[in-house]
């Protein structure tokens, strides 16, 4: 437990939940934009650093609706931005997560390699 208090205090101590939360809202902003320019219905869902994509144009708020999202594209996804070296993770129903190791760098490159995915699928 003195483990996680430590972390939790450096967390706190360094602004580091609000540089997750910004990381997060550039993430889910530019993943937004990526789908429009694409033509693909797809709903991101974020809460901080937390994160998921569903493939339906159907607004999803339990596993009901998750159940009803595209499974067939979010996998040609995972395997095309595996191909451009973003690695998520591979089910539809697991999340995400961006971790205080990640740039804003790296975000964008998250993005790009998302457009040009959701333009090939």
């Amino acid at each position: 437990m003195a483990a996680g208090i430590a972390a939790l205090e450096e967390l706190s101590r360094n602004n580091l939940y609000q540089q997750l939360e910004q990381l997060g809202a550039r993430l889910e902003g530019g993943m937004k934009e990526a789908a429009a320019r694409a033509g693909a219905a797809v709903q991101f869902q974020r809460i901080g650093s937390m994160f998921c994509g569903y493939f339906t144009d159907q607004p999803v708020h339990n596993v009901a609706d998750a159940m009803k999202s595209d499974r067939a594209r979010f996998a040609r996804f995972f395997h095309g931005m595996l191909e451009q070296g973003i690695y998520l993770a591979p089910s539809q129903f697991e999340a995400g997560f961006i971790s205080t190791a990640h740039t804003a760098e790296d975000i964008d490159c998250t993005l790009a390699a998302a457009s040009k995915v959701l333009k090939a699928i």
